[in-house]
Order: C-alpha cells, then structure tokens, then sequence
C-alpha cells in the first residue's frame, strides 16, 4: 500500500468512526446547545488534542504499555471512570432546584407571574472556553479505549517503509482534523434552533440528559473487565 493509498483509506475509516455516535459528539452537542458555539468548538479541539495525544504515545511505543500491563490499564481506565462521573454529576448537580441564579423566587410584593425570575433564569456557563477545552482533551486522553484504538488501529495503515513515528503522527493529524470538521458542522447545525436551546427548561433537559450519558460511559467503564 502506497503512502497516498493508507492516507485515503485512513481518512474514510477516521470519518466513519468520527460520526459514529459516542461520548465525543454528546458533549459537543451539549455545549453548543447550552452554551454556545465557541465553548462547543473548544471542546472538539480538546478532543482533537486528545486525539494527537495518544497518536504521538502510540508512535513512541508507549501506548503499547497498556496492552501488555493490566495495572496500568485499570489505572487509567479507573481514572476516567472517576472523571466521567464527576462531570455527569457536576452537570445534574446544575439543574437541580435553587441551582439557577435565584430562579422561581419573586420579589416581595410582586406576582410571581410578572417575576422576571418566574421564567426561570437560565443555566449558567459550568466552564470558560479554556475549561472545556481541558475537558475535551482528558475526556479523550483518559480514556485507555483509545489508546488501545491507535495502538492496534494506526499500524494497519502505515505502508512498509515508511517512518513510523512521522507517519502514525500524520494518521492522528489526519484523525484530528476530521473530527474538528464534524465537530464544526455540529455546532453549526445547532445555530437554527438556538432561540429554542437557550429556553431554560431545554437546556436543563439536555444537561440532564449529557450528564447522564457521562455517568453511563463512566459506570460502563469502571465495571468493564477486560
């Protein structure tokens, strides 16, 4: 297989695994529709920078560490059990009563219909734009399903001769970039149901519903046996 031929058939198999639903897309998602298109598009570039992560570990030879020692893999993977579940509580602890910003409680005096608050004040940002940049990268680099990916993943696609390390860099660049290009039709296909997002029951609808997906992956995670 040519240098060329491994780039093109890397690049279809990154696309199709990138759109395949999964913790990555639901987190962007989550963040476009509660938060906006830039905090949505800094997360994808954490996830992205996750993704380079674990392409330069696989290309040292490092990854392979959590191939052969079951310590090491239970300990990342315990890790980001334990990061998973904080973020899905974090965001189910948001959308309780009372979370808002003094939400359903009129002034004296007023009817609670004419409150500006009976409308239930929106949830506010959990994080800035470099916050969920950081949350996008350890979602990614804590978790060892994706160390294990490149290490068994990247060498199908590296043709004989070629520099391993140079060309497993170029795959996980390759990857990156696809997934910041979905990432960014995600969010931008969340612009024409913005004014309908930003409703505050939406949103703590959605914040429920992520943070529970985060809890999910992280129990499936930490009960996982290997």
């Amino acid at each position: 297989m040519t240098a060329t031929a491994a780039l093109l058939a890397f690049t279809l198999a990154a696309a199709i695994l990138t759109i395949t639903p999964g913790l990555d897309t639901a987190l962007v998602l989550r963040t476009a529709a509660v938060e906006g298109g830039r905090r949505a598009l800094m997360a994808g570039l954490g996830v992205c920078a996750g993704c380079l992560i674990w392409g330069a570990i696989a290309a040292l030879g490092l990854g392979s560490l959590l191939a052969v020692s079951t310590l090491a893999y239970d300990t990342l993977r315990i890790c980001a059990a334990a990061y998973l579940f904080y973020l899905g509580a974090k965001l189910l602890w948001r959308t309780l009563p009372g979370r808002g910003s003094g939400a359903g409680i009129p002034p004296a005096g007023m009817p609670a219909a004419a409150s500006p608050q009976a409308q239930a004040a929106p949830v506010p940002a959990s994080a800035s734009a470099t916050g969920w940049f950081l949350r996008g990268c350890l979602t990614n680099a804590l978790n060892p399903k994706v160390g294990i990916f490149y290490i068994t993943f990247l060498p199908q696609f590296i043709p004989a001769g070629a520099d391993v390390l140079r060309f497993s860099l170029l795959l996980a660049t390759v990857h990156a970039i696809v997934g910041l290009l979905w990432f960014a039709l995600l969010v931008a296909a969340t612009r024409p149901l913005a004014r309908w997002l930003s409703r505050p029951a939406v949103m703590r609808g959605l914040d429920r519903a992520t943070g529970a997906v985060f809890i999910a992956f992280g129990l499936r995670l930490a009960l996982e046996k290997r």
